[in-house]
């Protein structure tokens, strides 16, 4: 799927909009994704085990806000902006599924669907409101708004899905191939089938989650949990190097740029 199948449904009325706030969705759109769940999985367990897991949230929180702020007082996409926003949602968004879950005591099986219906309602509300859920139609601040809370929804979506599948038998590696498998129905399902390309590009966004987690997650853990025992900073360090690699490369070639006009 790319920016150009996302158009999805707009108003009849044509406005001219201000310059798109996110990237064109391109082959490196989706590595620089799984590269930043993956990260974000093994930076928020790192931060948590060096700094205890209430300090570690409060970093991650004020982390989320900072970036935030900027990606929203920029005037157009810029590719640092947009993808250190991204770190700090995946960062964050896999500290309030496991606080859910270690802090709370509240399990996978709970979590999951609770997230699944958050995500759910701010679908509704954004549709509602825009009669529309494309990226490729963000360029008003009310739409920027409503698409960074479904970014949140599906990384804390994607982190209690990812932790249950792990939990229940299948392991890490388990869960990355079930995920990795899974992630191809959506894209299936739109060229192939009758399923619309903004729902498919949602459901492949979700699924990108627990796919780059359960793949990270599996590099660090220990042998004795079925994992490589590279560790949590080691890979936190090589995913960083890896994604500040493809945004480098975006940044300087554009090639992520959208295409402005009236829409």
């Amino acid at each position: 799927m790319t920016t150009d199948h996302l158009i999805g449904k707009r108003p009849l009325r044509h406005v001219r909009q201000a310059a798109s706030k996110v990237p064109e969705v391109t082959v490196y759109f989706w590595i620089i994704k799984v590269l930043t769940t993956g990260m974000g999985e093994t930076a928020s367990d790192f931060l948590a085990q060096a700094l205890g897991p209430v300090p570690a949230v409060g970093l991650g929180g004020i982390g989320l806000v900072a970036a935030l702020t900027v990606q929203f007082a920029a005037r157009r996409y810029v590719a640092w902006i947009y993808w250190t926003a991204i770190v700090m949602v995946s960062v964050f968004g896999t500290m309030a599924a496991d606080v859910l879950h270690v802090g709370l005591g509240v399990p996978y099986t709970l979590s999951t669907p609770f997230f699944l219906a958050g995500l759910a309602a701010v679908f509704a509300l954004w549709y509602r409101s825009e009669r529309t859920l494309s990226i490729h139609s963000i360029h008003t601040r009310r739409r920027e708004a409503f698409y960074w809370a479904a970014v949140l929804a599906t990384f804390a979506l994607g982190t209690a899905a990812g932790d249950l599948t792990a939990t229940i038998g299948l392991g890490y590696l388990g869960s990355a191939v079930l995920y990795a498998a899974a992630i191809a129905v959506p894209a299936v399902a739109h060229r192939w089938g009758n399923l619309n390309a903004v729902a498919a590009f949602w459901a492949a966004y979700v699924i990108t989650r627990p796919l780059g987690a359960s793949v990270a997650d599996w590099m660090a853990v220990g042998h004795g949990r079925g994992g490589l025992g590279l560790g949590l900073g080691p890979v936190t360090l090589s995913w960083t190097v890896a994604i500040l690699g493809f945004v480098g490369y975006l940044a300087a070639s554009r090639k992520d740029v959208q295409r402005d006009g009236v829409r």
